[in-house]
């Protein structure tokens, strides 16, 4: 095989494993340059790819058949199941540098203890998730952490500002990207313990283009290009964005059919494209020597093959989303 493979934890999503085949399937169709490694029950990725109509010689099918569920304790699962689909697939990527990265829609909190003890990098920092949205300013907020971490210090926020900036730097190639902090207030005397512990680490570190505390409702203003939280906020950030965007879009479809104004269907189409969960596809794992990107549970084969793209931008050093 090739360069540039792709290693996919096929087990972890919600609708099960046909979801990461088939997203592997349409990823091998639309991106030529690829391969992919699929890691889980062999005979059943097997019987599933029978019923594709794709060139085998671009997979490669490393079995593995236990499995880390969402219920199990992340650092005791790793440790414990080292036959598990998504310690396999670590040892993967890690393994040569033909893999230039790996998704799984697994535990979060076992990707990132596997990413700390399988994959970590030089500096051994914590690693931390980060999601891109949408902003006001048509450009894209980089959120950091989204789920991974929900009990930090200020030291590790500390670094998850400086992981965010490195990769809005090189993804984007903003020279200083602006570093906001979460907090329930503008002033530097607002948030909660850790908030107020944080902001002066912020404030001092000199290689950071830090501009204060950012507010909920100004998250996605694009008054920041990273926003730092801690795993619980930022999820939470991250949710009810989805959430809401969700509830304006269906609230969209209905007036337009209750009032037939079939027009308003193209603010509909425009909506889904910016705020779609699908298409934003899923986070970057900051922080570890090899690509990790972890889907959400509830994706869909689409939202496999996004992911697949976002990776191989990522690679390719090429700005993701922009269009």
């Amino acid at each position: 095989m090739d360069n540039k493979t792709i290693v996919i934890d096929v087990l972890g999503a919600d609708a099960g494993i046909e979801v990461a085949i088939k997203g592997a399937v349409l990823a091998l169709n639309q991106l030529i340059d690829i391969n992919i490694s699929l890691v889980g029950p062999k005979e059943t990725i097997i019987g599933y790819l029978n019923k594709e109509e794709i060139d085998l010689s671009r997979i490669e099918i490393i079995d593995a058949t236990d499995f880390i569920s969402n219920y199990e304790n992340p650092m005791t699962a790793i440790m414990s199941k080292p036959n598990s689909s998504l310690v396999q697939a670590m040892k993967l990527v890690g393994s040569s540098d033909r893999y230039i990265g790996m998704i799984s829609a697994g535990s979060s909190g076992a990707i990132l203890m596997g990413a700390i003890r399988y994959l970590s990098n030089e500096e051994k920092v914590r690693p931390c998730m980060a999601a891109l949205l949408p902003n006001a300013k048509d450009n894209y907020t980089c959120i950091v952490d989204t789920g991974a971490s929900v009990d930090v210090t200020a030291s590790q926020l500390h670094e998850f500002a400086k992981l965010g900036r490195d990769f809005m730097r090189n993804l984007y190639k903003i020279n200083e990207p602006k570093i906001g902090l979460l907090s329930n207030g503008a002033e530097k005397t607002k948030g909660n313990r850790l908030v107020k512990e944080t902001y002066p680490l912020l404030e001092g570190d000199e290689t950071l283009n830090f501009v204060g505390n950012i507010e909920g409702n100004k998250a996605l203003s694009g008054e920041c290009d990273v926003l730092v939280a801690d795993g619980f906020a930022g999820n939470q950030v991250l949710k009810n964005t989805e959430g809401v965007a969700k509830n304006i879009i269906t609230d969209i479809v209905k007036y337009s059919k209750t009032n037939n104004k079939p027009e308003y269907m193209q603010v509909v189409k425009y909506l889904l494209g910016k705020y779609d969960v699908t298409s934003l596809g899923g986070a970057f794992v900051l922080g570890s020597r090899k690509t990790i990107c972890k889907c959400r549970g509830n994706s869909n084969e689409n939202s496999f093959l996004n992911v697949c793209k976002m990776l191989l931008d990522y690679h390719n050093g090429e700005a993701l989303f922009k269009k």
